[in-house]
């Protein structure tokens, strides 16, 4: 990544901004990570960070409640702080809970999120040669995208998700300069990777990175990313500013976020 500063769109399960902090507590000599058991929660890891400023509690898509100890926190203070915000977790687990969730194994007939609609994965009518003269190679498809695979017994997952994020890695460029170009904006790169927790990034050297999984989302989610991170090009932070200029390019941008939190699930975050 180019430049100093870097605004991330993460897609963490969390209590909104100011809801769960906590001024740091006095010394402590907590583990850089250590597993307990709290009554009215269960298991909780203990997660100390260097950079953190404040406790924060937040809710793994595993289950796994996290709460983050500053430097100069204690797992005593911790664990209080978990406990006063019992009943948010709980609200957290059950919508978690709610969430569609992709199918872990990919066979024949397990539906999958592609461009933005579940489609169920059947045979395609006809293989597809390798090279001339060898044998035809069974095909897969998704609606009408066709997708070679090297065989239609087990998981399917892993070569469809290649499939896919080798399409991202052209598609997802492509229309993020067709956007820049529309807004005027000054983008120097635009890279596609394998991202766990966010949708995208951008840097102030003007370098934006985007998720592949967005190749699976609706148009209109996709177009939110890309104007969410050509955004911070004007403004690198989220203040009124930055959504107002969300807001001027993308006015559903509320409508994609809501789809996003609801179904994040679906594309394995």
């Amino acid at each position: 990544m180019q430049g100093g500063m870097q605004q991330d769109f993460a897609g963490f399960f969390q209590p909104p901004a100011g809801v769960l902090r906590h001024a740091p507590g006095g010394q402590g000599g907590a583990s850089l990570s250590s597993h307990v058991a709290v009554e009215g929660i269960g298991e909780l890891l203990l997660q100390r960070s260097w950079k953190a400023r404040h406790y924060r509690l937040t809710l793994r898509k595993d289950g796994m409640p996290v709460v983050t100890i500053p430097l100069r926190g204690n797992e005593r203070e911790a664990l209080r702080f978990a406990g006063q915000h019992a009943e948010w977790l709980g609200r957290a687990r059950e919508r978690q809970l709610r969430k569609p969730r992709v199918a872990a194994v990919w066979i024949l007939g397990t539906e999958v999120l592609w461009r933005g609609e579940m489609h169920p994965v059947r045979l395609a009518s006809e293989g597809h040669a390798a090279e001339p003269g060898q044998p035809a190679r069974p095909s897969v498809c998704l609606a009408a995208d066709v997708f070679r695979v090297p065989s239609l017994e087990g998981d399917l997952r892993a070569t469809l998700e290649a499939h896919f994020a080798r399409r991202a890695k052209i598609e997802l460029p492509g229309r993020t300069w067709e956007l820049a170009a529309q807004t005027q904006m000054d983008v120097k790169q635009v890279t596609v990777r394998n991202q766990r927790s966010r949708w995208g990034s951008c840097s102030s050297g003007g370098v934006i990175s985007l998720n592949w999984r967005l190749i699976q989302t609706p148009d209109f989610v996709r177009d939110y990313i890309i104007y969410h991170e050509l955004s911070h090009l004007r403004e690198m932070n989220h203040s009124s500013r930055f959504w107002d200029q969300v807001e001027r390019l993308c006015p559903g941008w509320r409508a994609a976020e809501r789809w996003l939190k609801l179904n994040s699930g679906l594309l394995g975050l």
